[in-house]
């Protein structure tokens, strides 16, 4: 399983530690050199451009989880349009309901389908009532793993 992480943050180094115990395959894109440097994340692929660069070479498929975690239109929805296109099975997004319902209005402008859109898990993470930056982590580690064991390709038959 690979898990490809947009954005270099705080949950995305607490998120890095718990899927490499999982031994799931890490990616971290994020063009913000103040973010995205070898010594926050020293174990992860960490690919330093914007993700409509950075994407041209990872192929997304079936087993992917993708998270997207900056809060950040311009580096967020490319990486979640092409996330729900290629049929991902676990696709999230940080933020709010505000923040969300933005979101979901952008990618319909954009032209992606509404069946689509409503896979996007956010705001992201198993509701445990997780407030630091580890918490979130432990949070959306379940629900990648909760999404991953009961089948959640279903919605393609729907």
């Amino acid at each position: 399983m690979r898990l490809i992480l947009i954005g270099a943050v705080h949950i995305s180094q607490s998120l890095i530690v718990i899927a490499g115990n999982l031994g799931w395959e890490t990616v971290v894109i994020d063009p913000r050199s103040g973010f995205a440097s070898e010594e926050r994340f020293p174990s992860a692929h960490l690919i330093p451009e914007w993700p409509q660069d950075a994407m041209r070479t990872i192929a997304l498929d079936e087993t992917t989880a993708l998270a997207a975690l900056t809060h950040e239109p311009r580096i967020d929805d490319f990486p979640l349009r092409k996330a729900l296109e290629a049929g991902c099975f676990y696709v999230g997004a940080l933020g709010s309901q505000k923040t969300h319902q933005k979101r979901i209005e952008r990618l319909l402008a954009s032209g992606l389908e509404p069946r689509l859109i409503d896979r996007i898990e956010a705001p992201i993470g198993l509701d445990i009532g997780a407030t630091t930056p580890e918490e979130i982590a432990i949070a959306i580690a379940a629900q990648i793993i909760n999404t991953q064991r009961k089948g959640a390709l279903a919605w393609r038959s729907a």
